[in-house]
């Protein structure tokens, strides 16, 4: 069977669901951290993706993550034209798929762990590609955010801060291995005690 089908079953489906809710309220909870503009907030929404990824492979966690995000559209709306979401989309998939991926293939503690620092390193390379080229272009053209005004909030904590690599570089980059330590350090304490329950 394909990935997708031995996804399709009926307890699988429950979970998922189950996981995206959780995973929605756990984006509710967010707030900035000091070294990077406000509009990049922390949220631990991966935790439940992560666990989802590790209990049921990269799949479901693709799909955790879009129905997470797609929740947040229905029940909050958007003030960012839908780009906010989509980084947190693609940014939530750069750290878990990569992990998932390596656990299905040999699935003990060692293999997670290795999984999620590959996954935080591709979170971070995916931050200064789809930022520099996608992301904050985005926020320009759809969202109506000023350009100068985006550099702007970086240059008022970083004053080396003067165009859009420099904030990458300096901000982007750390808020994501800051976001994906925190989330594959809690993980990595709660997945033990969860497991029962996503393997019954």
């Amino acid at each position: 069977m394909s990935e997708s089908k031995k996804l399709l079953t009926t307890r699988n489906i429950a979970k998922i669901a189950i996981l995206s809710a959780i995973a929605f309220v756990l984006m509710l909870i967010e707030f900035p951290l000091p070294f990077a503009p406000s509009f990049y907030k922390l949220d631990f929404s991966e935790i439940a993706v992560l666990m989802g990824g590790f209990a049921m492979g990269p799949l479901a966690a693709a799909v955790i993550e879009a129905l997470k995000v797609t929740l947040n559209l229905l029940f909050n709306g958007t003030i960012t034209m839908g780009v906010g979401e989509l980084a947190n989309f693609l940014m939530g998939c750069a750290l878990c798929i990569p992990a998932s991926w390596m656990y299905k293939k040999h699935k003990d503690r060692g293999t997670a762990i290795k999984g999620m620092i590959v996954g935080i390193l591709c979170m971070a390379a995916a931050s200064v590609i789809l930022n520099i080229y996608v992301l904050i272009p985005a926020y320009v053209s759809f969202a109506g955010f000023p350009l100068d005004a985006i550099i702007g909030m970086g240059t008022a904590i970083f004053p080396a801060i003067h165009d859009t690599v420099t904030l990458v570089l300096i901000c982007v980059i750390p808020f994501n291995l800051v976001k994906g330590v925190l989330v594959s350090l809690i993980t990595t304490v709660l997945y033990k005690h969860v497991s029962p329950l996503l393997h019954r």
